[in-house]
C-alpha cells in the first residue's frame, strides 16, 4: 500500500511539475533513465521490489521513453509494455518526481502463472528495451490465533 501511495505521489508530483524544461526553445538534457525499464519502483518503506512482482500490492512498469526532437521529457503515447505473464492498464506519459522514467502502467499477473523469470519490454520509438522480472511463489498465510476446527465429535 505504501508503495502504491508512494508512486501515486511521484506521478502527481511530475504532472504538476510539468516537463523539465529550462525553455521551450531549448532540448533538454537526455536523462540516465532514457531507454530504462523496469517493474516496481523501491521507497523509503519498502525496498528489494524492483524486478519482482508483488502479490501484496499494486504492481507498476516504469520506463524511460523520450520523443526524438520533441524538446520535451514527455513520453510518446505509442510507448507500450508488453510480457507474456503480464496484462497492462492506466498507462500515464509524464516524468516523475521521485521514480526513474516518464510512462508507467498498471501491470496484472496473468493468472495461472509459475514462479520463475519473465521478460518485460517496454516499445519506444521502434526500439525494444527488456529487463527479466521474477515472479516468486505465492504464500498463503494462515492468521495467527485462528479458531480451531472440531473433529465433528459432538455432530449428531
Amino acid at each position: 500500500m505504501y508503495r502504491k501511495l508512494a508512486l501515486a505521489f511521484a506521478v502527481l508530483l511530475g504532472v504538476l511539475a510539468g516537463p523539465a524544461v529550462a525553455g521551450s526553445a531549448q532540448q533538454p538534457e537526455t536523462p540516465d533513465w532514457a531507454g530504462s525499464v523496469q517493474l516496481n519502483q523501491d521507497t523509503a518503506a519498502a525496498t528489494g521490489l524492483v524486478n519482482k512482482y508483488s502479490f501484496d500490492d499494486v504492481n507498476v512498469a516504469l520506463g524511460g521513453c523520450l520523443a526524438p526532437a520533441a524538446g520535451t521529457l514527455t513520453a510518446p503515447d505509442s510507448t507500450r509494455f508488453s510480457s507474456p505473464v503480464l496484462r497492462f492498464s492506466d498507462y500515464t506519459f509524464e516524468p516523475f518526481a521521485s521514480a526513474p522514467g516518464n510512462v508507467s502502467a498498471t501491470a496484472e499477473l496473468v493468472a495461472g502463472t509459475a514462479p520463475g523469470s519473465y521478460p518485460l519490454t517496454m516499445s519506444c520509438n521502434g526500439q525494444d528495451h527488456t529487463v527479466t522480472f521474477t515472479v516468486e511463489r505465492q504464500v498463503r498465510k494462515v492468521p495467527d490465533g485462528a479458531v480451531s476446527a472440531g473433529g465433528g465429535g459432538t455432530a449428531r
